[in-house]
């Protein structure tokens, strides 16, 4: 379990460090509103005449989160590589919470470090590199943990970028 940073706790002496937004934002034509709002309404009324208005509901609230999402700016967040483990935000990861990490380096579309845990219920870390050199981050992480080089993008970030939906930096949950 990551831990809430204190003054007690150990962070190491810090290797790389930028900061990165909560959430990619993206920019979203007249015709993207228009198929969201058509394919939103007919899965409500999907629901209501199925009698699942549990699902309409989902759908509604679903819609207003992109709504609020798409009216406010994403959080900076900062990110560090220590020594010791990662800071994420007031958030410290130790090395032994992690099985491996590998980069997806496909500018300008895909620039992303991942980071998986070795707990199933603790989310992955998804974290965007910006300016950063993969290569240099590559070499500094390998003396902690391993590279699981055969690793590709996620279905689920390739399908938030190309529907222009906003993904949080840390898959299945949010930031704190």
């Amino acid at each position: 379990m990551p831990q809430k940073i204190t003054e007690e706790t150990l962070l190491g002496d810090i290797i790389h460090e930028w900061t990165i937004l909560e959430y990619e934002k993206h920019t979203r034509g007249m015709v993207w509103y228009i198929l969201a709002a058509v394919l939103g309404l007919a899965l409500v009324l999907y629901g209501v005449f199925t009698g699942n208005f549990l699902f309409s509901l989902i759908v509604i609230l679903a819609a207003i989160i992109l709504f609020m999402q798409a009216h406010q700016d994403p959080r900076q967040i900062p990110f560090q590589i220590t020594d010791l483990g990662v800071i994420v935000g007031t958030r410290f990861y130790p090395y032994s919470e992690f099985e491996n990490f590998y980069i997806i380096y496909n500018p300008p579309e895909v620039k992303t470090l991942f980071i998986e845990t070795k707990n199933t219920l603790q989310p992955m870390l998804r974290i965007p590199l910006l300016d950063m050199n993969p290569i240099e981050v590559k070499h500094s992480l390998r003396e902690y943990l391993p590279e699981d080089i055969e690793k590709e993008e996620p279905l689920t970030d390739r399908a938030a970028r190309n529907w222009k939906i906003h993904w949080n930096m840390r898959t299945r949950r949010s930031t704190d």
